[in-house]
């Protein structure tokens, strides 16, 4: 198993072109090992997502060159030939759900939080995150919509009426952190 870790001096693990490319640099050149891949994040924060102060300066030539970016890194996740595990802690939104969708699965502890703020902001994801989620928990459950179209921040653990889609495959108790010196991106 390899490990990467989303880390960013601020602790929000947002997916700026520069991290992008490095996490599909990283993802084509582990795909040799063939070795099953855990991407995580850190405490608070699997990731925010894309950096929407870094989008905002982008020309539209560029928005749609740093689309194309964060769909071939979501490919390349999707398409490596070993399982791909998203362990999320934290928030996890926007390009960052995109991310932890494109795994071939998702580990959540209870303090997990998914959203896509996208929607609210009056931006559709360019990561395939709202054509991957439907597939995943079903068209019928409100709350998929709910996830891609109004963006409320969802707990990873099910509300008792039983309406929360269920995107992580199990939640875990994280135990305390530990220091890690496995691959990082």
């Amino acid at each position: 198993m390899i490990l990467l870790r989303l880390r960013s001096e601020d602790g929000a693990n947002r997916l700026t072109r520069a991290c992008v490319l490095a996490l599909t640099d990283a993802v084509h050149h582990l795909t040799a090992s063939q070795r099953p891949l855990v991407i995580t994040g850190g405490h608070r924060f699997f990731s925010a997502g894309a950096d929407l102060a870094e989008i905002a300066a982008l020309t539209g030539p560029d928005a749609y060159r740093f689309s194309q970016m964060g769909q071939a890194l979501m490919n390349a996740i999707e398409q490596f030939p070993a399982p791909v595990y998203a362990a999320i802690e934290g928030y996890c939104m926007g390009g960052g759900l995109d991310l932890a969708l494109a795994c071939h699965g998702r580990v959540a502890s209870p303090a997990a939080v998914f959203g896509h703020r996208g929607a609210v902001l009056g931006l559709i994801t360019g990561w395939g995150g709202t054509q991957r989620l439907p597939r995943l928990v079903g068209m019928g459950l409100p709350c998929a919509s709910d996830l891609s179209m109004r963006s409320p921040a969802t707990r990873s653990r099910k509300q008792s009426n039983g309406s929360q889609p269920d995107i992580s495959h199990r939640l875990l108790e994280i135990p305390p952190r530990r220091r890690d010196s496995r691959v990082q991106t």
